[in-house]
């Protein structure tokens, strides 16, 4: 049993080098592709899946917006593979670590921030000071909403990162119970164990639950701005 909480927290290394770089390329490694004319059923449900999330967050996209499907479709599949490949055990989560988080959803925003900047100035500056705004409560506001556009990054890598890992930690902890109990009283652990399975089985969802809660919430900032 691993004796610090935190160690599945930190990043791996391979005779002294950063193993996080390799981690982070091996989910795409498990997307099947097919060099055949008719698809067997893994690749079929794999497309009309990918398909079916495409079309409903690029539903509300105009042309210009709907040139970003292919990056979001590619996001939302990297984090959900990355999600559920750390539930394996002895595995190692990069969406645990909020600097990675960062790295994905400040590019993301950035962008369609200067998106909305460059096509549609207007609609982006009225967005810091809404319609009727007493003439008092303008300087006010205006920070507000500034502050406000700024920690959408924040928000997005920090929702990510506390989800996933809570998860990690609640399993860890009941892990261990689990173990403790093994030996004092079996009914105990039976019931300790079942918690553990049902919480696995809740991991999963949520797992596959942020990365589309990311995605889409990438896809709306770029509504707002398209």
């Amino acid at each position: 049993m691993n004796e610090n909480l935190f160690a599945s927290f930190i990043a791996p290394t391979i005779l002294g080098l950063p193993a996080a770089v390799l981690i982070i390329l091996f989910p795409p490694l498990l997307i099947p592709t097919s060099k055949y004319l008719i698809n067997n059923r893994l690749i079929t449900s794999q497309q009309w899946l990918i398909k079916l999330t495409s079309k409903q967050m690029m539903a509300m996209h105009n042309t210009k917006g709907r040139t970003w499907s292919l990056m979001l479709v590619s996001l939302i599949i990297f984090i959900a593979t990355t999600n559920l490949l750390g539930l394996l055990p002895h595995s190692f989560t990069p969406t645990t670590q909020l600097s990675m988080n960062l790295a994905m959803a400040i590019p993301l925003w950035a962008g369609a921030v200067i998106m909305g900047f460059r096509s549609k100035i207007k609609n982006a500056l009225a967005h810091f000071l809404p319609q009727g705004t007493p003439t008092p409560l303008i300087p006010m506001l205006v920070i507000i909403e500034t502050i406000s556009l700024l920690i959408q990054p924040m928000a997005l890598a920090v929702r990510l990162t506390a989800n996933i890992t809570a998860g990690h930690l609640l399993m860890h902890l009941i892990g261990s119970a689990t173990l403790a109990m093994s030996t004092i009283n079996l009914p105990s652990t039976l019931i300790i164990f079942t918690i553990l399975i049902l919480l696995t089985i809740l991991e999963i969802a949520v797992a596959l639950i942020q990365a589309y809660v990311f995605t889409l919430l990438v896809s709306l900032y770029l509504h707002d701005n398209t």
